[in-house]
This record gives C-alpha cells, structure tokens and sequence, in this order.
C-alpha cells in the first residue's frame, strides 16, 4: 500500500516541488492550497505521470472551519496520512515595526503560526491513531535569527521553532517524528508575495548570487523522512553556498 504524503501551499514553490517529488517516490498525495485551478492542474499532472492517487483540498489554512472541514470530510483511507509538510507561509511588507502594515501582521501571524496549528491539530490526531507518522515545519533562517525590517515575519518564524520543539516534546511518546527545516534564501514566490507582486524588487533579492531553489527543499524534505525508523532529524539548517546569515551575502 502507497504511503500518504499531505502537503500544505503546494500550490507553487517548495510544496509543489515536494509534490511532485513524493509523487515520484510513489506516495499518494493530499494537496492544499488557496488557488483550487492550480491545485487540480498539478493533481491531473502528477496522476497521468507518476499514476498518483490525489486528493485536493482547496482551502486557506487561516480559516479554521475550511481546515477542518475539509480534512474531516476526506474517505477514511485518506487519515493514514504518513508525512505532513506544513509548507503554507509567507511573508508581507519589509517595513520598521513602527510602520508595519498591521493587516500585513495579521496575514503572516494567522498563516504562518496559526494555520500550522489548525492543520497539526487535525492531523496529529490521526497519526496518533495510526500510531506512526511523521511531520515536517518550514521554518525560515528568519527562526533563527532576525533581521532589520523583518520584525513580524522573523517573530512568526521562531514561533514555527519553537512550536516545532514542543511538537517533538509531546509526540514522541506516539512515535511520531518532527522535525523543522529551515531554509536561507530559496528562490520562488516568496519575494514577490512580500512585495505584494512587485516582481522587478522581487527579482533585485536574489541579484548577483546562486540562491536555492525549490526542488533543493524537496530534496532535503524527502531525506529527511526516508531515514530508518529509528532516527530523527530534528532540525537543518539550509543556506546557499554565497549566504551566510540572513543578511551576509556575498554578490558578484
């Protein structure tokens, strides 16, 4: 029987790159996004490619109900789910605290530490049922440091730190694995969504060095949960070769 992969804000980026690698790998696969035309697109592609079954779930993981009504609603072969990537997040706004956009604060507060919340929630219970299973938080370097102007964003990120390392504390005695990934500078939607679709400051971003790409993330992810039942990755830390902070890179 194919093991289960559900896989949040695969509508672009590092979960579509996950996506389509699990597919690969043989895994069913549970999508979910905001933007449902992408995700059926996707799930059509995946199924005449790899022969992948694939539920889709179109949904923001900041509604609470959507969350779990969506994934409650699923057949029942569906909550054997045997790695969660809880991929959905974002940032708003580059901006001092005192000239945050506070609509831009909720944004990110509500998906990138709640939305983790209302999807683990959900998803933990089944995995305990089944007694096995395995979950994957995308943090950012922005959850182990903090950089100018990234105030609320970096806050949202250690949170998915922090929450990572209590997650660990309270499954393991379920024998479910966490672990936390946290990339540097990968380049996909991340900027442009930043900036609110200003797509020439996005580009400026990743100017004058090689960043990391989706399907480096994908790569790790995929590593990560194919390790011997025994061993546990709780966190990497994964930057380019040119960055050595969250602000220290070197461009040519």
């Amino acid at each position: 029987m194919a093991k289960i992969a559900l896989i949040t804000g695969a509508t672009a980026g590092i979960g579509e790159a996950c996506a389509e690698l699990f597919a690969r790998e043989n895994y069913n696969l549970i999508l979910t996004g905001r933007r449902a035309d992408r995700l059926e697109k996707l799930a059509a592609k995946l199924n005449k490619k790899y022969d992948t079954e694939v539920a889709v779930c179109a949904f923001d993981v900041r509604d609470r109900e959507a969350v779990t009504t969506n994934f409650e609603n699923l057949p029942a072969k569906w909550k054997k789910v045997d790695v969660l990537i809880n991929n959905a997040g974002l940032s708003q706004g580059l901006d001092p605290i005192q000239k945050g956009d506070i609509d831009d604060w909720d944004t990110m507060i509500d998906t990138n530490i709640k939305g983790l919340l209302y999807v683990s929630r959900v998803v933990s219970n089944w995995m305990i049922k089944n007694g096995k299973g395995h979950i994957v938080n995308l943090g950012s370097i922005a959850g182990k440091e903090v950089y100018p102007n990234g105030n609320v964003y970096c806050a949202t990120k250690h949170a998915v730190d922090a929450l990572s390392k209590g997650m660990r504390i309270d499954l393991v005695q379920h024998g479910i694995k966490v672990t936390a990934i946290h990339p540097g500078a990968v380049e996909t939607e991340f900027s442009e969504v930043r900036f609110h679709g200003d797509k020439e400051r996005a580009k400026k971003v990743y100017d004058g060095f090689e960043p990391l790409v989706a399907e480096d993330i994908a790569d790790t992810i995929f590593f990560v949960v194919s390790r011997p039942k025994h061993v546990n990755i709780n966190e990497l830390l994964i930057m380019p070769a040119a960055q050595a902070t969250a602000s220290n890179i070197v461009r040519k």
